[in-house]
């Protein structure tokens, strides 16, 4: 190991030091810092995280991807499809003391929906009103029927905040945010700790065994892990793919290997602002054509994650019901890239692909910097802090982004809003009115058969297009101690508090 290492492991591990090690603390080491915590507005994978002990759902899903009770006991869709009731947990809290009932639903709905800068709106776009029918029951009535509805409600459009807390603290609600999740909020400290509590009335109580959890934010995977093997982490998300085998030698901790529902990806700037008209692969879907031929997806998956991920080139694996199977993975072919680029008219493409600062990130963008060169691309990378690439993708100050998207049960959540028209999360500015209709299409139809049609027209459009290329499709790797039971490998790679406990 170089000396620059060992000094960096050194300041990690003594940063923590201080850290409690009761048994009653679980200390769970994250790959970058959450974006704001506020299940409306949020956005980011590690965000999910936190929220999974923050903020229960009206919903979640299980180790099969079946929807199954939180906050909600149940639910019944009417015979036509266009409204959903939900019976409601009866006692539940949120963490000041304010109660969780159907007023309080429709509160966060209309939130969801409405609120400035909401990143929710438009996966509740089709509900077009929500109503109190007593105190322990909701319904929602729709537009259309929308097929996607419980697996959003699974995630954070089905989270719910304290209404009180919400209009007093406005939009500062995320520096102290309320919800009614098995942990409540104590502090945050940007770039270093988020701190929560045991909420002591947690409607499912027994099933807590800590009294605080601390996530403390580390991008270097190396030094997560050192982390955990000096005893001053207890979990860590995403371990680096080329230390999983030594962590399963390793007697002192235990592994989970997940697949993921999402995807990885290169986002690329085709119409979010100006700049893409100065970016080669912004100006030209031929250029764009010309980049994915010079990348060998498997050499990727090998190289940058040690084969840990399956290649794809669609928004699901090639395992899902909806793979279009029409457009399948295209092999590396960098003659004919370098004959589109001629075509094209263009010599030399050079374009900047930002990165977030995670290892796994940089390692991808390194490997397409060298296979892109190979077929005449001069590739620059931009290292930077994940909440900052965000804020930059969101304003289109990009050429290309290395995004991975950590994937929803439904093949909804991982298309709508990265390509729909004017989504908050397309990044890419791509709009197309037929792509358009075909989405609504395959949201409106609860028939599987019709689905899967939408899809394969989306994807012939969508991939002639390329606003994204994806790449692979990632394996959860998680490392804990091995006094950590019931631990839960959910594919949304997110873990759920409830039932862990130390042995």
């Amino acid at each position: 190991m170089k000396p620059g290492i060992h000094k960096v492991l050194g300041i990690a591990i003594l940063a923590l030091a201080p850290v409690l090690t009761s048994a009653q603390v679980l200390r769970i080491g994250l790959a970058e810092d959450p974006d704001v915590l506020d299940p409306t507005q949020a956005r980011t994978f590690v965000g999910r995280i936190v929220f999974a002990a923050l903020c229960d759902k009206l919903v979640d899903i299980d180790e099969k991807l079946n929807i199954v009770p939180q906050l909600a006991s149940g639910y019944e869709w009417a015979p036509d499809s266009k409204s959903i009731t939900f019976k409601l947990r009866d006692g539940v809290t949120f963490h000041d003391g304010e109660k969780f009932d159907a007023a309080a639903v429709k509160y966060n709905l209309e939130r969801h929906k409405t609120l400035k800068g909401s990143n929710r709106s438009g996966e509740l776009r089709p509900v077009t009103s929500v109503e109190v029918i007593d105190p322990l029951t909701v319904r929602l009535n729709l537009d259309a029927p929308f097929a996607p509805l419980l697996a959003a409600l699974a995630d954070r459009a089905g989270m719910m905040v304290s209404p009180k807390a919400a209009e007093a603290l406005g939009d500062k609600f995320a520096t102290s945010p309320v919800c009614s999740g098995p942990f409540k909020f104590v502090e945050r400290v940007a770039q270093d700790k988020i701190v929560l509590e045991r909420f002591g009335n947690y409607w499912n109580k027994d099933a807590i065994h800590f009294d605080k959890v601390i996530y403390t934010p580390i991008p270097d995977a190396t030094v997560r892990l050192a982390n955990l093997r000096a005893g001053q982490l207890d979990f860590i998300e995403r371990a680096a793919s080329n230390d999983f085998a030594s962590i399963r030698k390793d007697s002192k901790l235990k592994s989970s290997k997940i697949t993921e529902i999402g995807y990885q990806g290169i986002t690329i700037n085709i119409d979010k602002s100006d700049r893409a008209k100065q970016n080669p692969l912004g100006r030209d879907a031929r250029v764009r054509e010309a980049f994915e031929l010079s990348l060998d997806r498997q050499g990727i998956v090998q190289v940058a994650m040690d084969g840990q991920a399956s290649a794809g080139n669609q928004w699901v694996p090639p395992t899902n019901t909806y793979y279009a199977r029409n457009m399948p993975i295209p092999k590396r072919d960098v003659a004919r890239a370098k004959a589109l680029l001629k075509e094209a008219g263009v010599t030399n493409p050079t374009f900047t692909l930002m990165t977030p600062t995670t290892s796994d990130s940089q390692k991808i963008a390194q490997v397409v910097q060298a296979m892109a060169k190979e077929a005449g691309f001069d590739v620059k990378i931009q290292s930077t802090e994940f909440a900052t690439s965000l804020n930059l993708a969101d304003k289109g100050d990009f050429d290309a982004y290395v995004l991975a998207w950590s994937g929803r049960a439904d093949p909804d959540g991982n298309i709508y809003s990265f390509a729909a028209c004017k989504q908050p999360l397309n990044y890419a500015g791509y709009c197309k009115p037929e792509t358009d209709a075909w989405l609504n299409a395959s949201r409106s139809s609860l028939n599987p058969v019709e689905r899967g049609k939408n899809y394969d027209m989306i994807a012939t459009e969508l991939l002639k297009e390329r606003p994204i290329v994806y790449l692979f499709h990632r394996d959860w790797l998680w490392a804990y101690s091995a006094r950590l039971g019931g631990v839960k490998e959910i594919p949304d790679g997110l873990l759920r508090l409830t039932g862990l406990q130390f042995n």
